[in-house]
């Protein structure tokens, strides 16, 4: 089972994880991602690769503590199993050498960009990062991001630092500069992605998102993954993640990731309650 080596608090409810596994840190790419099981009772979800060491045999997994699962795994420490840790899957982001290219990444998805930056500024474009999040708190990863890109521009819903605005206000302001975009890249929440499409879409920019809808195997043949893109239904986990920005349906995706959220609220619960009860009287209850 894989081991953890090392954690890191990044932000309030926002957890580093560098993993043991070296099959997956030699064959990964930016843009794919693991499906984790933390225990044997516990529900399989993806997390993008944000990093890998093929020497070190190790990947770097970053989770926001938003759900039942999340929050488990950011009660880990190192020298701590976790379960399962199933990849790389997905497609690879293409990495090719576009010219001049915008890099976006809100709240977690910034961890999700970093690798596709890196990449293509290695390949020879120049990159211009856009990070942002609702708070100065709640940036993550910006010294990484420096060094992925040519320029970084930080923004916060708040204004506590940086650009005082979402991630579109210096996108839109570029474009409004005429300034050359061959092609944007972005992970985020999805009316993040949504906004940015909007944004692009009538310049005709081309844009990419990576999608992380409700998954369960990884492998295609669950279909709980399934999106629209261009009117077909796609499947993120093997037909993705990367999509083009102007043929997803988002407003569906947002339906469907909501689908399940009263479940969750309960499964949150409960959790809450078993910190709180003695382990001995929850089995005497069983």
């Amino acid at each position: 089972m894989p081991r953890i080596v090392a954690k890191e608090v990044l932000a309030p409810g926002i957890k580093k994880f560098v993993i043991e596994h070296p099959q997956i840190a030699r064959k990964r790419q930016p843009g794919q991602f693991v499906i984790v099981r933390v225990h044997g009772e516990g529900e399989r979800f993806p997390l993008t690769i944000a990093d890998a060491d093929p020497e070190r045999g190790t990947i770097t997994l970053v989770v926001q503590e938003v759900g039942h699962s999340t929050m488990e795994m950011g009660r880990k420490e190192p020298g701590e199993v976790i379960l399962d840790v199933v990849g790389p899957l997905g497609r690879p982001t293409p990495i090719r050498r576009y010219g001049r290219v915008v890099c976006m990444g809100g709240g977690v998805g910034v961890a999700e960009i970093y690798p596709v930056s890196l990449a293509l500024k290695e390949a020879g474009n120049e990159v211009i990062g856009i990070i942002g999040a609702r708070t100065r708190e709640l940036v993550i990863m910006e010294k990484e991001m420096r060094s992925a890109t040519h320029q970084l521009i930080v923004c916060t819903d708040d204004g506590s630092y940086g650009v005082h605005g979402l991630v579109t206000k210096p996108l839109q302001e570029m474009i409004e500069r005429k300034e050359r975009i061959d092609h944007v890249f972005c992970i985020g929440p999805v009316p993040m992605m949504k906004a940015v499409a909007e944004v692009t879409r009538p310049v005709g920019i081309p844009t990419s998102v990576s999608l992380n809808p409700i998954m369960v195997d990884g492998t295609g043949m669950c279909g709980a993954c399934r999106v629209t893109v261009g009117g077909t239904t796609r499947f993120a986990c093997v037909d993705g993640p990367d999509f083009d920005a102007h043929q997803v349906d988002f407003d569906e995706l947002m339906k469907r990731l909501a689908q399940y959220r009263n479940e969750e609220k309960l499964s949150l619960q409960r959790l809450h309650v078993g910190e709180e009860e003695p382990k001995c009287a929850a089995r005497a209850a069983s």
